[in-house]
């Protein structure tokens, strides 16, 4: 079974001062720290718990990005990926998800992947995207949201569980190939070892400029970021202490917490 993990590398905004610069973008410089995206480690934990079930698994791992990027793949070597493919960009200013799914897709199309995961989005432009398009581009199933899979007999089909509105959850069984974007807390993702990362450190990678994948289509451009406006909000319950019960328990459910 051959699988593909597309991953993402992100700055580490919980450690760093966001500030907007010029045409209001997020200012990144040579100070910044960057990791794995946190929502992929999840996508990253399932292939390898794949690996781990059914002999003769195979996973990639792939990302996107500038050459800073291939941190992140050695990373999710560390975790237990077998081969990494970095789809190397020249620019480190935002691309479209169009764009990325499109040169991903390109380049999984001929490599038959039994089953391509991804996050269920990234933790800086949180478009939930990538997986959708990928699958669209392939013209594979896909399911998004999914806080659990399990691989069926002969390995031709998937039964997975995914969350959808209201709280509720949904269960399919899907047809191999198809394209899953994993939801967080769907696993308990691992820390690679020290060994690990020293073996990722010298595995070589796979890389490809993405201009031999294809040009730019230009679907949307960035204007700017804008920070979300400081609000505070408050909801009084008024009436007997029974009432007030029934108050917030209707908002509770109402707001899906329940």
């Amino acid at each position: 079974m051959k699988i593909l993990v597309c991953i993402k590398q992100v700055p580490e905004f919980e450690h760093m001062e966001i500030r907007e610069g010029a045409g209001g973008a997020v200012v990144l410089d040579a100070f910044t720290d960057y990791k794995m995206n946190r929502f992929d480690e999840f996508a990253m934990e399932t292939a390898v718990r794949i690996k781990e079930n059914r002999h003769g698994t195979a996973v990639d791992v792939l990302t996107v990005g500038p050459e800073r990027s291939a941190e992140a793949l050695k990373r999710a070597i560390g975790m237990g990926a077998d081969h990494g493919i970095h789809l190397q960009t020249e620019t480190t200013d935002y691309l479209s998800p169009f764009d990325i799914a499109r040169w991903i897709s390109t380049y999984a199309k001929p490599k038959n992947y039994d089953l391509i995961l991804t996050g269920s989005m990234s933790e800086d432009g949180m478009n939930g995207q990538i997986g959708p398009m990928v699958a669209g581009s392939l013209g594979l199933p896909a399911a998004t949201q999914v806080i659990h899979s399990k691989i069926e007999g002969d390995g031709s089909q998937m039964d997975i569980e995914r969350e959808i509105e209201g709280g509720s959850r949904e269960v399919i069984r899907l047809c191999l190939p198809t394209v899953l974007a994993i939801q967080t807390g769907a696993n308990q993702p691992r820390y690679p070892s020290l060994s690990n990362l020293l073996r990722a450190g010298k595995q070589p990678l796979e890389t490809l400029d993405v201009h031999e994948l294809g040009q730019l289509q230009g679907h949307e451009v960035l204007l700017r970021y804008v920070m979300p406006p400081k609000t505070r909000a408050g909801r009084h319950l008024t009436g007997s202490a029974e009432e007030k019960a029934e108050q917030l328990l209707a908002l509770l459910r109402e707001k899906a917490f329940i």
